[in-house]
This record gives structure tokens, C-alpha cells and sequence, in this order.
């Protein structure tokens, strides 16, 4: 086994700092989206559906724009560094573990 040098932590590290970023911010956009699509239904139907007139107060609606949003950031974050842990994983691989095809 070779030693780890400084360098190269601190190369990786850069490198998975940059995918949070942006990951996150690929979350944001997704959870921005998701509010508005949550929230225009919701308030519709509070407005038209006697059901939900008479069962949805503003907390109700609320948690449900909310949780929509929350799902959405967490999903869409958690995709992008999934995918990028995919991508980089496999570049400082020996050679007889990168050919993976069966």
C-alpha cells in the first residue's frame, strides 16, 4: 500500500466540497420548484373543495407545501451525489477493478 500524502487529502477533499456545493444547490432549485408546484393546487382546493375548506387550515397547508419541498431537496440532493460518487469512484481504481462488464 502506498502512503497517502497531504496533497492528496487535501485534493479529495476540495473534490467533495465541490460536489456538496453543489448538490445542494441542485437541491435548492428542486425544492424552489416543488413549493410552487405544491402550493398551487393546494391553495386552489382550499378555495374550490368544500372538503378541503372544511379540513385544511393554513398549518395543514403549510405542512404540505413544506414536506413537499423538504422531500424534494433531500431526493434531489441525495441523487446528485450519488452520481457523483459514481462518477469519481473509479478513477484511482487499479485497472483490473475498472473493467467491471460481465
Amino acid at each position: 500500500m502506498s502512503t497517502v500524502t497531504r496533497a492528496y487529502l487535501d485534493q479529495r477533499l476540495a473534490a467533495a466540497d465541490r460536489c456538496s456545493r453543489e448538490a445542494a444547490m441542485a437541491g435548492a432549485k428542486a425544492a424552489a420548484v416543488a413549493t410552487v408546484a405544491a402550493a398551487v393546487p393546494t391553495l386552489a382546493s382550499v378555495r374550490m373543495l368544500p372538503w378541503a375548506r372544511a379540513h385544511l387550515n393554513p398549518t395543514g397547508q403549510a405542512l404540505i407545501i413544506s414536506t413537499v419541498a423538504g422531500m424534494a431537496y433531500f431526493i434531489v440532493a441525495d441523487k446528485a451525489i450519488l452520481s457523483m460518487a459514481r462518477k469519481h469512484s473509479f478513477e484511482d481504481a487499479p485497472d483490473h477493478l475498472k473493467n467491471t462488464s460481465l
